[in-house]
């Protein structure tokens, strides 16, 4: 292909991802967005790059530690072309460990991670978390230095930049071009399945909160299924919910839950006011892992979609992937994440 026309359409971290990526190699790209840019899921305020557990090793796995290895140079660059803060931090992670079966679980983990993570990371329990951690009925926690975390709505918005630092343009609306890359989330997964007539994704609703609580710098956290994130700017996100069935966009009693819960995990965060309120539609391909690759139906066209929970965290790695498909030619999209895995 000649490199000179290509189009991204969605100004999300996929879609910003790969054009990134594809500038970098000498592309000229255009990205549309009539929503403009991190107007859906990327504009959310949690943020955790967090591991699958170190066990039952498959691409999936081996893919989101390649790219989480790769964020802390990725975001790095991204801040010193723009001069913009994204919030990433490699902080770490503590999870508490609840009972005897759980620590015996950890253990086993512990020595798995050392043998697929290797000198990258650690897996380890400890009896000493810190000061900002979550109520452990064992006294001891899960703490892994792989796990790190931004803020999603700032990262956007500066990758958007270095985008533009590229020379790539970001427009709300372009005409149709010869190549294309659909990275439109959870409205494009909806579309595919209309265009395709079956169903290879679902629009899942979470919900987020900010809380007004410094603890900048400290491990995240996970504590009764939620990530609980001292973000680099003095706040303290919570979230998220999971709802496939709802009736609107609007925050509600669900969130409220979900706060009280953060807050009954965390003593910390008692008496913390709530400074904000986020809901939003997650794109979740049928496969749970990012949907990637030609089009099925449609010659110059390609997809990178469903990153539900994990979009941040394979962004980096998955910008390279598509550039070598779109511009070299070169397919590396690994087993499970093919559009064709979705259908």
């Amino acid at each position: 292909m000649t490199i000179a026309d290509l189009t991204v359409r969605g100004a999300g971290i996929f879609g910003l991802s790969v054009a990134y990526a594809c500038l970098r190699r000498g592309a000229l790209v255009t990205v549309v967005d009539p929503n403009g840019i991190a107007s859906g899921a990327s504009g959310g305020i949690v943020g955790a790059l967090a591991p699958h557990v170190p066990e039952n090793w498959n691409p999936k796995k081996a893919f989101q530690l390649e790219s989480l290895l790769m964020a802390e140079e990725y975001w790095a660059d991204v801040t010193d072309r723009t001069g913009l803060e994204t919030g990433y931090l490699r902080s770490g992670r503590l999870r508490p460990i609840p009972d005897d079966d759980a620590l015996a679980l950890a253990r086993r983990r512990a020595q798995t991670a050392r043998d697929l993570w290797q000198d990258n990371a650690t897996w380890e329990i400890t009896s000493d978390p810190g000061p900002f951690a979550p109520v452990s009925p064992t006294s001891l926690w899960i703490r892994d230095t792989l796990s790190a975390h931004l803020h999603p709505r700032r990262a956007t918005q500066a990758l958007a930049k270095a985008v533009e630092t590229f020379g790539g343009l970001i427009q709300t609306h372009a005409p149709e071009a010869p190549i294309e890359v659909w990275a439109t989330g959870a409205s494009g997964l909806t579309d595919l399945s209309h265009q395709l007539n079956r169903t290879v994704g679902t629009p899942i609703k979470g919900q987020a909160a900010l809380l007004d609580h410094d603890a900048a710098g400290a491990p995240q956290l996970f504590a009764d299924t939620l990530h609980i994130i001292p973000h680099t700017d003095g706040t303290t996100a919570i979230g998220s919910t999971t709802e496939r069935e709802f009736d609107d966009l609007s925050t509600n009693a669900q969130l409220d839950a979900l706060i009280d819960r953060a807050k009954a995990a965390v003593p910390a965060l008692a008496a913390a006011p709530v400074i904000a309120r986020w809901a939003g539609l997650r794109p979740r391909a049928r496969s749970r892992a990012p949907m990637l690759g030609p089009h099925p139906a449609r010659e110059g066209t390609y997809i990178a979609n469903g990153g539900f929970k994990i979009g941040f965290g394979m962004a980096p790695l998955i910008g390279e992937v598509m550039a070598d498909l779109i511009l070299d030619g070169h397919d590396r999209i690994p087993a499970g994440f093919r559009v064709t895995d979705n259908l």
